[in-house]
């Protein structure tokens, strides 16, 4: 309540204070708040730069962007013999199907960087019977051999105990830079260039479907899933089609964004003048497209009503892809008319009863547009806020690659014999070939395995990754806040200026924007960090309910789904209460 001279009485005390047009309210009664978790806040952000700085430093990319082969080499990287061979080969993928490749993240056969992969069926032992008559078998095979491997007269089971070239090759595609057989649907059977059967070069007869297991081990093996190949082929036919589409219709998607953003400041200008009118059609036009609904239901209802089979229910008929089959239903029409006519009921007693909301909501749009024509610089500041979240995404994406990226290559002991004892046990490719592995397994190789350590660095990897998904959540959910918080200060200070424009003070945004962090940052991040935790407990339930997809556990699932409901609703409450606890921070300077 104003006072005579320009002042206003404060409501409880009744006693008059000095205007503050700059919107500071009461000197004495704005200070720094919750400064604990705002210093919990600074010490946090520290470690996390410490985190990326060592995640940065021990972490390689390349270990990401690249497959790398047995012998620890990248492939497809520029300046190195791999540079034209940027597709990783599996000389018997069959053995990738073997159970233990999950658990020992290692497919127990040789892995080369090869420029192709192969498109036709061939075994090394149909290969040597036709190298005779034709030595372009040779030349064609040769390529996906160990390199300076070029004697194909060397004895098959030689060639397989050393692993000089493949028992076998099947036509496949790259996919995540590797060679998987282009497995192809025809029918409903699954094929690999039109055959169900192949000979795997040790003489059997095997069938696609192995194929297909053991590419799904190796897809679980690189994705950390068991989602399998199929899923993965989808999500890249349909990121294809997205990235098609936006890269030949990028200019008018701009174009699109420029004029709605120019249509909405018009809007948002001509709102003072036009909110009662543009309210009022729109609440009128939707009352009478339901009325318009109602009336073809009951138009529908009444043709079908005499024909015959229209009188079948929608249980009668059960489930039907096709929705066009229950159109020629008059049950389907009657509970059409039913529900539209209960919406077009609620609707005109919700304006009948709250008609006096209306107004006011009314009288809210027009006044916030004359704020926000008053401060138009409110306009450009959620382009601060992207800014920002793209600064944490950034971060936050570059960290976690670089963690997922962190370790020294492994070798280990891979053997085509099945008693050896040392397949799986850690090597060095450098002194290997003087080791008595080589004696007491011949044929056995020491090839690169994963990238990993023993060090506690390693060892805590996946912990900082969580710590570094939950910081994020923290750095996002604090950057929206300080985002609601700016735009309260700045909307408040037009709000108590007694005489508009004239009282609102110079650059109300940005001094809203400097109170909110001199004064305020430990509340912002007190909300923050209620809200990040919430979110954090959502997410792994969400991991929780993905890894428990297969699980037949009827009761599991039942509770994750209620767990998942009750966060979602404490996440969109606890939402609320933060926005408007923002919004009295800016207004009375208090603690969260």
């Amino acid at each position: 309540m104003t006072g005579p001279k320009g002042g206003y009485y404060k409501a409880e005390l009744g006693e008059p204070h000095k205007f503050d047009p700059a919107f500071r309210g009461p000197v004495h009664n704005r200070g720094c708040t919750d400064v604990l978790c705002c210093v919990i806040f600074v010490i946090v952000i520290l470690g996390y730069i410490a985190l990326g700085t060592v995640a940065w430093m021990h972490g390689d990319p390349r270990k990401v962007v690249y497959p790398t082969d047995s012998y620890g080499q990248f492939c497809g990287q520029q300046g190195t013999s791999n540079a034209n061979k940027a597709i990783l080969f599996y000389f018997n993928i069959l053995q990738c199907a073997n159970p233990a490749v999950l658990i020992n993240l290692q497919c127990p056969t040789t892995q080369l960087c090869v420029s192709k992969c192969p498109d036709r069926f061939a075994t090394y032992i149909d290969m040597q019977y036709s190298y005779r008559r034709n030595k372009s078998y040779w030349e064609y095979y040769k390529q996906f051999c160990k390199p300076g491997f070029n004697n194909p007269d060397k004895p098959v089971a030689q060639v397989l105990r050393d692993e000089d070239c493949p028992s076998m090759i099947v036509p496949s595609r790259p996919f995540l830079q590797r060679c998987f057989p282009d497995f192809i649907t025809r029918n409903g059977t699954l094929t690999v260039a039109n055959k169900t059967s192949f000979k795997d070069g040790n003489g059997k007869t095997r069938s696609v479907a192995d194929l297909r297991d053991a590419a799904n081990k190796v897809t679980a093996m690189q994705q950390g899933t068991k989602s399998g190949i199929t899923s993965l082929l989808d999500a890249k036919e349909v990121g294809t089609k997205i990235f098609e589409d936006y890269a030949s219709s990028w200019f008018w998607i701009l174009i699109g964004l420029v004029i709605s953003m120019l249509v909405s400041l018009l809007f948002i200008l001509l709102l003072r003048f036009t909110a009662g009118v543009l309210f009022w059609f729109v609440i009128f036009g939707v009352i009478a497209a339901v009325g318009y609904g109602i009336w073809h239901c009951y138009w529908e209802y009444r043709s079908l009503k005499g024909k015959p089979d229209s009188d079948v229910t929608i249980s009668d008929i059960g489930f039907q892809t096709d929705f066009r089959v229950y159109l020629q239903l008059s049950q389907t029409w009657l509970i059409f008319l039913i529900s539209l006519a209960v919406i077009e009921g609620i609707i005109i007693l919700v304006l009948i009863f709250l008609r006096n909301r209306v107004r006011i909501a009314i009288a809210l749009l027009k006044e916030g547009s004359k704020a926000i024509g008053c401060i138009m610089s409110t306009l450009f500041y959620p382009i601060i806020t992207f800014q920002l979240l793209a600064l944490c995404i950034a971060y936050w994406a570059v960290t976690a690659v670089f963690l997922a990226s962190s370790g020294d290559a492994v070798y280990k002991v891979m053997s085509t014999l099945p008693d050896c004892k040392y397949t799986n046990l850690t090597c060095d490719p450098k002194t290997f070939g003087q080791s008595n592995v080589t004696k007491l397994c011949p044929g056995s190789q020491c090839t690169f395995a994963f990238y990993g350590g023993e060090s506690w660095y390693h060892r805590y990897i996946f912990a900082f990754q969580l710590c570094n998904l939950f910081i994020f959540l923290w750095l996002v959910n604090f950057t929206i806040a300080l985002g609601q918080c700016t735009l309260a200060g700045a909307f408040a200070s037009y709000y108590w200026a007694l005489r508009k424009p004239a009282d609102i003070p110079p650059c109300p945004l940005a001094s809203s924007f400097g109170r909110a962090l001199r004064y305020h940052t430990g509340s912002i991040a007190f909300g923050a960090l209620i809200l990040s935790v919430v979110q954090f407990i959502r997410i792994i339930l969400e991991y929780l309910d993905h890894k428990l997809k297969g699980a037949h556990n009827a009761f599991a699932h039942f509770f994750l789904c209620c767990l998942k409901c009750c966060f979602w609703c404490l996440e969109h409450f606890i939402k609320f209460m933060n926005r408007n606890a923002y919004i009295m921070m800016a207004i009375y300077g208090k603690n969260f």
